[in-house]
């Protein structure tokens, strides 16, 4: 079972998102709603069934920023694990990085003749296709391997170590956009609310680090000794 890490089964769930307000995030994606009062972590997890070790373990991970790899698998839930990655994609394809654009297109406003602006949203739109085609290669072949492996069916044609290797960081072309935004992009437009995407654009880079670490350190080594037999 795992119990280790910062936060505890028995810790109040309101306690744990006020101590940490990124857990808000790991709580959306394991469908978790507000409004639990006082009830603690497990509680909370169990009204909902959903695997309140697989859940501490993500949020122990994410709020333990010197400890990036996971060695405990103990007890973790490679369905619920799955489940929630599933939801972090949606998140990230059909709500943060269209609300990004959105923000963007109004903060520079793109017009016939401005170049840079134009590159800008040039520039986001292959980058959103980018993570889009990264994310479906997840969803339609890495999940489906992994719910086939589950179901007792073995692959002679893949195995996740393949898709630790081709796991490359989707996060290098949002780097490479903010750093064109704040370099390049002229003084004379709206700063409030270029500098409140930008924000954004930072949240969501910090936000897909820890997505991919959370796929290469917890994800890939509980698939790994489920392919050994080890469940």
């Amino acid at each position: 079972m795992y119990n280790r890490g910062k936060y505890k089964p028995t810790d109040k769930m309101s306690d744990l998102i006020c101590g940490n307000y990124n857990s808000l995030q790991v709580l959306s994606r394991f469908e978790l709603p507000l409004g639990f009062g006082d009830q603690t972590v497990q509680e909370v997890c169990d009204s909902f069934h959903v695997d309140w070790n697989t859940f501490l373990a993500v949020v122990n991970f994410i709020s333990e920023e010197n400890s990036r790899v996971a060695d405990d698998f103990e007890g973790l839930s490679v369905v619920s694990l799955m489940n929630y990655l599933k939801q972090a994609h949606h998140y990230f394809l059909e709500f943060q990085l269209p609300s990004i654009r959105c923000k963007l297109n109004e903060a520079i406003q793109p017009a016939a003749g401005d170049k840079v602006a134009v590159l800008i949203m040039k520039y986001f739109d292959s980058y959103t296709e980018e993570v889009r085609k990264h994310m479906d290669y997840e969803d339609k072949h890495v999940f489906r391997y992994v719910e086939k492996l589950l179901a007792g069916e073995r692959s002679d044609g893949f195995h996740i170590t393949q898709y630790a290797r081709r796991h490359d960081q989707v996060e290098q072309k949002l780097k490479e956009l903010k750093n064109i935004i704040i370099k390049y992009y002229p003084a004379n437009v709206n700063n409030n609310l270029l500098n409140s995407v930008l924000f954004d654009i930072f949240c969501c880079e910090d936000d897909l680090i820890s997505h991919c670490e959370i796929e290469d350190y917890l994800f890939v080594p509980i698939v790994r000794r489920l392919e050994e037999g080890e469940k």
